[in-house]
């Protein structure tokens, strides 16, 4: 079996407007894609994000989208060397899949679920999920942040 996560968090937003600033370049650039995203998400396209901590750009093959939905993307895995402590990041040779899932709320928010998977079982890998459950997680409190109050929490995070 394959190493998974799933991280998750609700918006005081409406479903149309989370699920846009995911899929629009202009706003995921706002509080995720700290060196900028090029490219919005739709089926079949293949987007380049950037993220000012980590050098270069990172293609995003999108498999799947269904607008207010559902955005389903490849890219590529990373693992942890192996006995490191916030272990540095090596390019693994597969990619990993991430699943976004947007649910209105019967309150008028919005439930955002994101899933990751596609890692071997091999502790390097782990610790590889582990570095983008952190990310996903962060990425759930910036969109929170910045839809409902304005407010870039990730802006110098990690510099």
């Amino acid at each position: 079996m394959d190493i998974n996560f799933r991280v998750a968090g609700r918006i005081a937003k409406p479903v149309e407007e989370v699920f846009e600033a995911v899929a629009n370049p202009d706003t995921l650039s706002q509080f995720f894609t700290t060196g900028g995203a090029k490219g919005r998400l739709e089926t079949g396209v293949t987007v380049l994000w950037s993220f000012a901590e980590h050098p270069g750009e990172f293609p995003v093959k999108v498999i799947e989208v269904v607008p207010s939905k559902k955005i389903v993307f490849e890219w590529q895995g990373y693992e942890g060397k192996h006995g490191k402590i916030g272990a540095e990041m090596v390019e693994a040779d597969y990619p990993t899949t991430v699943t976004m899932l947007f649910t209105a709320t019967d309150d008028g928010r919005t439930l955002v679920q994101i899933v990751e998977e596609g890692w071997p079982q091999r502790p390097e890998a782990l610790r590889g999920s582990y570095g983008n459950c952190e990310g996903w997680t962060i990425m759930l409190l910036a969109m929170k942040s910045w839809l409902e109050h304005g407010i870039d929490i990730g802006k110098d995070l990690y510099s």
